[in-house]
């Protein structure tokens, strides 16, 4: 933020997303500011500005400093669950002011140590007491993992002819055709918002997805032997990376170069069948990269043992949905956006028919949803 953008914003005075504030107040008067803005539409909080007179009166750098470690301390010590936030430091007519910025949450609701909840009430605050009032809080939390923005990414980490060729197979025309800039197709598709990209769109259309996301990759390891905690193995090549589109690409390609070829009455000169079903590895490798828990910062893992091969995706099924409700097709649908572009990109329907055909090839795969592990395992025995 430049001065005149902030002088801007003082000059309009105080609303339901701005706050102003001389001085830092007791470490419980600012956590209940951040709380009722996390549960509302998120805003800013100005420190260096009166909020009666709106006259600008700067701070000290050792006051910057006292400042900024105290906030830090408020957003992870008193308000549940701790909250997201940046700060900046701006000169304004020579006074150093400081801008804390906080975006709306994703856990809402949001409470105070005593587990007091506020929210915004113009440009006050009040506290939530009714039980209505906290069910609509609840349900209006995003949920959407793919649809969370990168705050540290923008246009320059997008790769900008994916995008193009994936717009125009969906909708068979150019966004230029369409009468689009290409920063209002990007933001259509959110693939893009506040000029941050979204996660999916990141991992759909990003440079170097894990430049910014380092654990969205997935692990391979093919294992001397049948334990997990074995130190020998195989083969062991470096993350796999990339976009979902990449990595599923290299995931099966790595599962293919492990599996055997096995002769079923064909000649010699035969390539031989599979001992597993190639079929069910794809649906269940594209089912883990789309359907994965992308709140958990862990990769997929696709390990090859001695007596089978575990693709394991991080998080449980959601939504209490057990692994024979998947069994028989009813799918809930975790990473909305993410679906959206796989259905373009991948060998996906997301009719919720996956592993119902990935059991159809291949009837002694092995489902398991692990709740305390927070885990989803997909095992198929080896021949």
């Amino acid at each position: 933020m430049n001065e005149q953008e902030l002088l801007q914003i003082i000059d309009s005075g105080e609303s339901s997303i701005v706050q102003f504030k001389e001085r830092l107040p007791h470490p419980d008067s600012i956590a209940h500011e951040m709380i009722a803005f996390s549960n509302s539409r998120g805003g800013k909080i100005i420190i260096g500005v009166n909020d009666k007179t709106g006259e600008l009166n700067g701070l000290s750098f050792n006051e910057i400093q006292q400042t900024n470690q105290q906030i830090v301390n408020v957003a992870s010590q008193k308000v549940y669950p701790p909250v997201y936030l940046v700060t900046e430091t701006v000169s304004v007519k020579g006074n150093q002011i400081i801008v804390i910025s906080i975006e709306e949450g994703l856990s809402k609701p949001y409470k105070d140590s005593d587990g007091i909840i506020y929210i915004k009430n113009g440009s006050d605050k009040r506290k939530v007491t009714s039980n209505d009032e906290i069910a609509r809080l609840l349900g209006s939390r995003n949920l959407f993992a793919d649809e969370t923005e990168i705050y540290d990414s923008g246009i320059k980490d997008l790769d900008t002819w994916l995008f193009s060729d994936y717009f125009k197979k969906e909708f068979e025309m150019t966004y230029e055709e369409k009468g689009l800039t290409l920063e209002e197709a990007l933001i259509a598709k959110k693939v893009m918002r506040n000029n941050h990209l979204t996660l999916a769109g990141l991992l759909f259309f990003g440079r170097e997805p894990q430049a910014l996301r380092p654990a969205f990759t997935i692990k391979a390891v093919m294992f001397d032997g049948n334990d997990i905690g074995g130190n020998n193995y195989r083969s062991k090549p470096e993350d796999l990376t990339g976009t979902i589109p990449e990595l599923f690409k290299q995931g099966m390609l790595y599962a293919k170069s492990c599996i055997k070829y096995m002769q079923n009455g064909q000649g010699f000169n035969s390539h031989g069948v599979p001992e597993v079903s190639l079929i069910a590895l794809e649906e269940v490798l594209q089912n883990a990269l789309i359907h994965r828990e992308y709140f958990k910062n862990a990769p997929v893992r696709l390990l090859v043992f001695d007596n089978r091969i575990e693709i394991i995706s991080p998080g449980k099924l959601p939504n209490s949905l057990t692994v024979d409700e998947v069994k028989y097709g009813n799918p809930v649908i975790r990473n909305n956006q993410i679906a959206l572009f796989a259905s373009r990109t991948l060998p996906y329907s997301g009719l919720g028919s996956g592993l119902r055909r990935a059991l159809a090839n291949q009837s002694d795969l092995e489902l398991v949803n692990d709740v305390e592990g927070e885990q989803f395992i997909a095992r198929f025995p080896r021949k």
